[in-house]
């Protein structure tokens, strides 16, 4: 085992995808952000790639340490991308103390990603309830077990705190949101799609907000 993952690293100077990807360039783009990562991300859905709404979230604490964990994208429009968390988590700590987060989704098979930064907000209560009442009851109970982000004594523990969950919550059809948990909002200033090209010349076209709107510019790969 040790010698085939010698071999692995040795081969990853080596290791790269030739995309052969159309061009995308400006003609291309649709009018708004929003649209073009509509369109992007249906396309992603039809070609069946496993967990399209998946994104790599960025944050950062207020000394500048960043983080980085995968979270699903469980809305969008004109205000910017939206996910659920626990507000006491550690994402959640670092989006309070700094107001600003990036993230990307990554649809490797597609040789796309699209990346979204600005700042932040919580959702309105009625947003989380909304959100809240399509979960699986399984996926509330969850909510309300876990203590997220916080060191526990072991898998015992989480099991425990479900089943104390499951029985406080027995009889109680319509199980309510946790105070402590509810969506965030990021709003972009910046949204880039990515299209890889051959040689490394890859399409990045990037929307970008200013004072008088939104202009798309185009990056060096």
């Amino acid at each position: 085992m040790t010698s085939e993952i010698d071999e692995a690293v040795v081969r990853l100077p080596g290791m790269r995808v030739a995309y052969d990807s159309a061009p995308f360039d400006e003609s291309a783009l649709a009018a708004t952000w929003h649209d073009q990562l509509e369109s992007w991300l249906s396309q992603a859905v039809s070609e069946a790639l496993a967990e399209p709404n998946a994104m790599v979230l960025a944050t950062a604490d207020v000394e500048g340490r960043p983080s980085s964990r995968t979270v699903l994208c469980k809305g969008f429009d004109e205000r910017g991308v939206v996910f659920y968390t626990n507000y006491t988590s550690a994402k959640s700590h670092d989006l309070t103390a700094t107001r600003y987060a990036s993230a990307t989704f990554p649809w490797y098979p597609l040789h796309r990603q699209v990346t979204i930064r600005g700042e932040v907000e919580k959702v309105t209560a009625d947003e989380t309830a909304a959100y809240w009442a399509q979960r699986p009851r399984g996926s509330q109970l969850g909510a309300w077990a876990s203590p997220q982000s916080r060191v526990v004594e072991g898998r015992r523990a989480l099991d425990n705190a479900l089943r104390n969950i499951e029985r406080r919550f027995a009889d109680v059809e319509q199980i309510p949101a946790p105070p402590h948990w509810g969506g965030w909002r990021i709003r972009p200033d910046f949204v880039e799609f990515w299209q890889g090209r051959e040689d490394r010349m890859h399409d990045r076209l990037r929307f970008h907000r200013t004072h008088d709107g939104w202009h798309v510019e185009r990056l060096a790969p």
